[in-house]
This record gives C-alpha cells, structure tokens and sequence, in this order.
C-alpha cells in the first residue's frame, strides 16, 4: 500500500493531486518500494526560501526540497518523508520550459520521490540523473 497524502497551500490552476499521486506510485512501483507513505506539500516561493534558508543555508527560493525520513509509522507503512514544491517557481519553469505547470509538477514529483528513495544528485557520478530521466520519458505521458 502506498499512501500519499497532499497539502495545497498554494493550489495550481488544474487538478493536479491524482496526477501527483500517480507519479509518485508509479516511481515508487519502478524503484520496487511498497508499504510506504510520501507526503506531499505545494506552496509557494516564500515557503520555499524559508525551508532553503533553514536546511541549506541558502537565501533564496528553489523549486522543490525533499525530506527524507524513513521511520516506520504506527500502522506499519514507512514514512519516506516530505516533497516541497514551490508552484510559483514551477509556473516561471514551466513558461521557460516551453511546457505545462502540471508537467513541471510531475517532473519535480518525480525528482523529490527519487531524493526520498536515497538518490542524491550532488554525489552520485549522473546515476540519479540518468534515471530520472529513463523514469520520465517511461511515466510521464
């Protein structure tokens, strides 16, 4: 079973939250995790720079921050932990990007989830990169 619950403190234009959870199942099936629970929040820049400022030491807003956990909750799933996604820098990404909000959404989803999962992309060789990139061109629509 995998539980993801979300929280919108900034809500995107569409209906995104099945989406979300879609892609979320999806990498967790991929990576062969079950019996576990992601929660999910989207907010905005503000939220973003403070979480940036606390846990990096960087004054500025990003796109999404993962929070990894791990503790196994009361009713036996593990909780991996916490994906942050700022839909305001979203929204800018995805102009640039020449795609959707909700595209950006499911990208940064994904990113998050592979974080939770113990992917680092700052001190792996490219092996997170490479397969994030195998995993959107294989769930993302």
């Amino acid at each position: 079973m995998i539980r993801i619950p979300i929280s919108m403190e900034r809500r995107p234009a569409g209906p995104v939250a099945e989406r979300l959870r879609r892609v979320v199942r999806a990498t967790l099936d991929r990576l062969g995790i079950d019996d576990a629970e992601v929660s999910l929040v989207l907010t905005g820049d503000g939220r973003l720079e403070e979480l940036n400022r606390t846990w990096r030491g960087i004054g500025a807003p990003t796109d999404v921050l993962s929070f990894p956990d791990g503790e196994t909750l009361p009713d036996g799933l593990r909780f991996l932990g916490e994906i942050v996604i700022s839909v305001d820098t979203a929204r800018a990404q995805a102009r640039r990007l020449g795609h959707s909000l909700e595209r950006e959404l499911e990208e940064l989803t994904l990113h998050g989830v592979l974080h939770l999962a113990g992917f680092d992309h700052e001190a792996d060789g490219g092996e997170m990169e490479r397969l994030e990139l195998d995993l959107r061109e294989e769930l993302l629509p």
